[in-house]
């Protein structure tokens, strides 16, 4: 199920298995960390959500790393509600830190991804701009993104089974007089964006891009 030779990188219950991707033309512009879904779902760096937001930020000429969680895959530990998933997130930015130490980092997660990678994002100073993906409102408190200081896009799906997507504008036009955020409601879509996908992408690169232009 899950392809050999993949990344392995150094974690503190093990290690964690990953893919990283770079742009397929020029020089790399920045790097980014991609955050799969709860695990206990099914959620692994292979979701279909993953690999497009994956996609879009190489398509804006970003190295991607997806990363799967504690207990995912070749992934060892076990699954820890969050917590221990943090310590992965930062793990994957220890990688990326330590080998693209002059590029700017862009964290992107999708679902329970941005869940507990927007929370680490938020504080860790190299992380520089923020993506959440399908940010189920509905399931988690997100009170801890009034202190993003960050440019933060968030793309949801209209029909979101977790997240309403009228809460999620009241959080982003909260955010707006603390920081730079950006709110795509792509019409139509579910969770996880079944045909929608090519919206999500376009989303995702021509936001970064911007970003990086700027």
């Amino acid at each position: 199920m899950y392809p050999s030779g993949n990344l392995l990188i150094p974690a503190d219950h093990g290690q964690l298995e990953a893919i990283l991707k770079e742009p397929r033309t020029g020089p790399p512009k920045g790097v980014a960390l991609v955050l799969h879904p709860h695990p206990l779902g099914g959620g692994t760096m292979h979701n279909k959500v993953v690999f497009r937001a994956a996609a879009a930020l190489n398509d804006a000429g970003l190295i991607t790393l997806r990363i799967n969680f504690r207990g995912v895959g070749q992934s060892t530990g076990a699954h820890d509600e969050g917590r221990g998933e943090r310590e992965d997130v930062r793990a994957g930015l220890d990688y990326l830190s330590s080998n693209y130490s002059t590029l700017s980092t862009t964290l992107c997660g999708f679902s329970f991804g941005a869940r507990v990678g927007l929370e680490v994002g938020i504080s860790d100073q190299r992380v520089k701009y923020l993506i959440g993906v399908g940010t189920p409102v509905n399931k988690y408190d997100f009170e801890f993104l009034q202190a993003c200081r960050k440019p933060l896009l968030l793309v949801h799906g209209e029909l979101d089974e977790f997240g309403a997507a009228v809460e999620l504008k009241q959080i982003a036009a909260d955010l707006e007089r603390l920081t730079e955020v950006r709110l795509v409601i792509v019409p139509g879509a579910h969770h996880f964006f079944a045909n929608k996908l090519d919206e999500l992408k376009r989303a995702i690169t021509e936001w970064i891009t911007a970003q990086l232009a700027a």
